[in-house]
């Protein structure tokens, strides 16, 4: 099935399974019916639309029905992220947030004992949880400048102090997996923090003009405690917490790609039907030369991401790969929702018209997992052996 998407110009999902494409039609059908109608509103309003999460996890898109209890391929979570972007970049955020990051920093940074009993609960959305590592002061040198402290009782429970900037969901969670320095070996550890442990403030971030539904936060630890099993045990230094980024990188290439698409898309169905000078817009020739580069931003994007998928589905993790991925797609997710914009004209900044959430929230995935400059330059680090960032 080479015609699943309209922006797939290449057929790369007819490499999903015909139950994964099923599963896919499902979400589809649940987003089009229950989410697509509110989104415009709840962009305006910076609120999230908290009604439509039963419905999704009801959907149980990290185990799908139809594959049978297999475990789905790689792809596939893949394009589900690509399915959920082709809507809204804050829904698919925050549903990353649980089957993507907090569910690969449980998976890479818990022990066996912790993963087989954790990773069923984060499938069926039983226990929520969101990432915590960037700080007010620490967004691109948290490798070095992580502040958040953790000091171990001799009783074996933990006390953090510090606090969190920007973390997408975490009033909804039930615990936050919360990166901080130990005290006593000035090693990054992980702990899974219940948002209503005492002595923790979360407080939604206001006045973005990116993401605007996604409720992002501050979080405040002050004399935090937590026992003893709450720490992720294969999470022992920064170079773990890696490990975790180079899936997550991968994650939101997904996501720019996808959100890439969902512009495309919306331009085309509009130059279809709006008509100037006596005829639909769609056959001027400026207008199909930005269509034409905007098919082609996402199908390069769709062709990197696939094959990055492919290899870390190999074994094949390099940092440089899901680095070089996030820096191209979102490039190219930057340039094609300007066109998607452009060709609308004035119309293109009217939320009714599906284009200038994307055109906004372009901006958030540009910069987060990692900004365009770290990225390069972790991808210059691998070509020349030479790093390039600050020591």
């Amino acid at each position: 099935m080479t015609d699943f998407y309209p922006s797939d110009q290449y057929g790369f999902s007819s490499l999903l399974s015909e139950g994964e494409l099923a599963a896919l039609g499902r979400l589809r059908a649940v987003l089009d019916e229950k989410v697509r109608p509110l989104v415009n509103e709840y962009w305006e309003k910076a609120e999230f639309p908290v009604q439509i999460m039963p419905d999704l996890i009801k959907l149980n898109l990290m185990a799908p029905e139809e594959l049978g209890g297999a475990e789905p391929s790689a792809l596939y979570g893949g394009f589900r992220n690509f399915e959920f972007a082709r809507l809204d970049a804050s829904i698919v955020t925050l549903y990353n947030a649980q089957s993507g990051l907090f569910r690969t920093t449980v998976n890479l940074g818990g022990d066996a004992e912790q993963v087989a009993e954790l990773d069923p609960k984060i499938q069926s959305f039983e226990l929520t949880g969101v990432f915590a590592l960037t700080e007010p002061d620490h967004g691109s040198d948290i490798a070095r400048g992580l502040a958040t402290s953790a000091r171990q009782e001799p009783n074996g429970d933990w006390i953090i102090n510090g606090a969190k900037r920007w973390i997408g969901g975490a009033s909804m969670a039930d615990v936050l997996a919360t990166f901080a320095r130990d005290e006593a070996d000035g090693q990054v550890k992980c702990f899974l923090v219940p948002t209503d442990s005492e002595g923790l403030t979360i407080s939604k971030m206001h006045g973005k003009t990116s993401l605007r539904m996604m409720q992002n936060a501050d979080i405040q630890y002050d004399d935090v405690r937590v026992r003893s099993e709450a720490r992720l045990r294969k999470i022992n230094s920064f170079a773990d917490v890696a490990a975790c980024l180079r899936n997550m990188r991968s994650d939101v290439a997904w996501i720019a790609t996808g959100c890439a698409a969902g512009a495309y898309e919306e331009a085309l169905a509009y130059v279809m039907k709006r008509e100037q000078f006596g005829r639909p817009i769609a056959g001027f020739q400026l207008i199909q030369e930005k269509l034409a580069t905007m098919l082609a931003n996402v199908t390069a994007s769709l062709g990197v991401v696939v094959r990055l998928t492919q290899q870390q589905a190999e074994g094949n993790y390099r940092d440089e790969n899901s680095a070089l991925a996030k820096m191209f797609t979102a490039r190219m997710l930057r340039e094609t929702v300007a066109l998607a914009r452009e060709i609308m004209g004035g119309n293109g900044i009217l939320l009714e018209n599906n284009v200038a959430r994307f055109h906004a929230d372009a901006e958030a995935i540009y910069s987060y997992e990692g900004t365009d400059e770290i990225n390069a330059l972790v991808v210059g680090r691998a070509i020349t052996g030479l790093g390039a960032f600050n020591r």
